[in-house]
């Protein structure tokens, strides 16, 4: 794991020049501060024994104009290098965290994310400015200590006395405050995670009649958070208390050895106020309390932050696709797993070039995650997913994102106007483009009628639910790949709308492969082949009309109304005569094509369908990378 000192410094190294500038100027103004009190002894002197004190005098001015005007520059430093550094923070976070397609994840939620990319990034960039202000402190603290041992021995002793103490309590501050803090921010990232749950949920729960319960839910961590924020409180009390008895007593010990070498001649008067500054000086290390707190709130933050950076980014290849292919699909020995569950087990599957493939099957049976595999949303754990022969991993980015296309259920509105929301995966395509794509989507209706049309800001179009995903297939279609991934991106249309969207689109992506991730019964009968999983499993691959034969399938589509659910309504398609012959021929994994099925079952068909997986045990593909392609 990375470690909070390399997260750190790495990030400093991106804004050296303030940080040197933040660093010579604290160097000087310590200086400056520990020549103070010297020349002000000197000054003393002198009008004690009548002699000229306009040397020392001046010199106490420029002392005194340099430490204002190194602390001045040190300000703007402080807060350069600290913008700076947070925000090269956060767009290495924020470019790891979409590459390696952890939001929405399990282990990093939404909201939990947003904590680490706002108050982590924060804590962990103005680490070098504490620091910086920290040793700036404990440089003018020694500088006092040596000074005051220059005076007179006994005086740096009696300080001395006072440095075992300090070190064992910031010691014991640091070993039990740095697991607090982390603790305090995780617990703040799960309460985070669970509102903003809670929000996008906002209107279900107001249906319900559920909001005391999901307020209790979203604040279950709050007795935790209160916990480990009150021994954070009581750690500061203990540390204050004993800080707050320690400098006192140094500090009379130091003046009483100060007043006996005054009254022994061993020092003189302007000695002696020097003694008191350089005191003061010295006291500065002894009251860094806030200083450690930040430190350790700011390590607490790297780590956080570190656990996303830590993350491993699938390499890109090197690859362009082969010309002159089409767009084969070819899952070779895929597996996929979620902790100790398998989600997907083995399967070999071939899209023919040109194929429009529907994959069908209950809750968890991972048809999201066969999608997101295709375009290396996410990776395998075992086998080979390939495009026209060359596996995703050889291919380069610009060339998968080139070749594999991504509609959604609901798309994610990016952009800053409807045009640029369609465009978004091809800002250089022309407004022809956008609005023939928005026309064949059958969105060019609505967009007209919106205040600026094509020109409307996003957040000003009133949208629902169908039209979004309207919006997302014209998207898709600017985007224009060889293989295109509809992940239920039909199912806000009611069924006249989806079927006019369904038929522009099997012409404007005439030859193009697709692959349906299919709720509706009417999106299976359109296409040319069905895959069936099950358990992790293709079960069966065939034609829609062949697969209805079989009690188990139908019963997939139980809570579709039915509408053109008949074998019969399935359109009459001119298929190759080797297409679905030479797809059957790969289907494995669990299943075999239908061939002939009688009485609801056939030679082709799987054992029967075992219990629903559970779908909260379905691992979450993230839907920011997917919706960003």
């Amino acid at each position: 794991m990375t470690s909070p000192r390399q997260l750190v410094w790495e990030a400093t190294a991106r804004t050296r020049g303030w940080f040197v500038l933040a660093s010579v100027t604290a160097v000087l103004g310590s200086a400056g501060t520990l020549a103070f009190p010297w020349a002000m002894a000197r000054a003393l002197d002198a009008v004690v024994t009548r002699q000229s004190a306009t040397g020392p005098v001046l010199m106490c001015a420029a002392l005194l104009a340099l430490v204002v005007i190194t602390g001045a520059l040190q300000t703007l430093a402080n807060g350069a290098y600290g913008s700076g550094t947070v925000a090269a923070l956060r767009r290495s976070l924020a470019r790891r965290a979409l590459d390696a397609g952890v939001p929405g994840t399990t282990g990093f939620p939404a909201g939990d994310l947003a904590g680490r990319l706002s108050a982590g990034c924060a804590q962990a960039g103005s680490a070098g400015v504490t620091l910086v202000a920290a040793s700036s402190a404990v440089l003018t603290s020694l500088g006092g200590v040596v000074a005051l041992w220059l005076l007179d021995w006994r005086i740096g002793l009696c300080f001395s006395l006072g440095v075992p103490p300090l070190v064992l309590i910031a010691r014991m501050f640091m070993n039990r405050g740095s697991g607090l803090f982390l603790r305090y921010q995780e617990t703040q990232g799960r309460i985070s995670a669970l509102l903003l749950e809670a929000l996008g949920g906002a209107r279900t729960i107001g249906a319900s009649g559920t909001a005391a319960a999901e307020t209790r839910r979203v604040l279950e961590p709050l007795p935790e958070l209160s916990r480990t924020g009150h021994r954070v409180w009581a750690l500061q009390r203990d540390t204050g208390w004993q800080v707050g008895l320690l400098i006192p007593a140094v500090e009379v010990l130091v003046l009483c050895a100060g007043g006996l070498a005054l009254l022994r001649g061993d020092i003189s008067a302007g000695e002696l106020a020097a003694v008191v500054g350089y005191t003061a000086l010295a006291m500065a290390a002894l009251d860094q309390l806030d200083a450690l707190f930040a430190l350790g709130m700011s390590a607490a933050g790297a780590r956080r932050v570190a656990e996303v950076l830590d993350q491993p980014v699938p390499a890109p290849g090197t690859r362009t696709r082969p010309g002159g292919r089409s767009g084969a699909v070819t899952l070779t020995g895929v597996t996929v797993r979620s902790g100790a569950r398998t989600v997907l087990d083995a399967v070999d599957l071939v899209v023919p070039a040109g194929t429009a493939l529907a994959v069908v099957g209950r809750s968890g049976a991972g048809k999201s995650t066969l999608a997101a595999l295709i375009g290396r949303l996410r990776e395998p754990d075992a086998g080979l997913v390939a495009i026209d022969g060359v596996p995703l991993g050889e291919l380069t980015a610009q060339a998968l994102r080139a070749t594999v296309g991504y509609a959604f259920e609901r798309p994610a509105l990016l952009g800053t106007t409807v045009a640029g929301m369609i465009a978004f995966a091809r800002p250089d395509a022309s407004h022809e483009e956008v609005t023939a794509a928005a026309g064949a989507a059958r969105a060019d209706d609505f967009i007209t009628r919106l205040p600026h049309g094509y020109d409307t800001p996003l957040p000003d179009a009133p949208l629902s639910g169908g039209e979004v995903q309207r919006l997302g297939i014209a998207r898709a279609l600017v985007h224009d790949p060889a293989v295109i991934v509809l992940d239920d991106a039909l199912s806000s249309l009611d069924t006249a709308t989806e079927a006019r969207v369904g038929s522009a689109l099997a012409s404007a992506w005439s030859g193009r492969t697709r692959v349906l991730i299919a709720h509706r019964v009417s999106t299976a009968a359109r296409a040319d082949l069905v895959a069936w999983l099950e358990d992790g499993r293709i079960r069966a691959l065939g034609r829609h009309a062949e697969l209805w034969r079989l009690d188990d399938y139908r019963a997939l589509f139980a809570a579709d109304t039915g509408r053109e659910a008949a074998p019969g309504a399935v359109p009459d398609r001119k298929r190759g005569p080797g297409r679905e012959a030479g797809a059957d021929r790969h289907a494995r994994a669990g299943g075999e094509a239908v061939q002939n099925p009688r009485h609801g079952a056939g030679p082709g068909t799987a054992p029967d369908a075992r219990a629903g997986t559970d779908p909260s045990t379905t691992p979450q593909v993230n839907p920011h990378a997917q919706e960003s392609v």
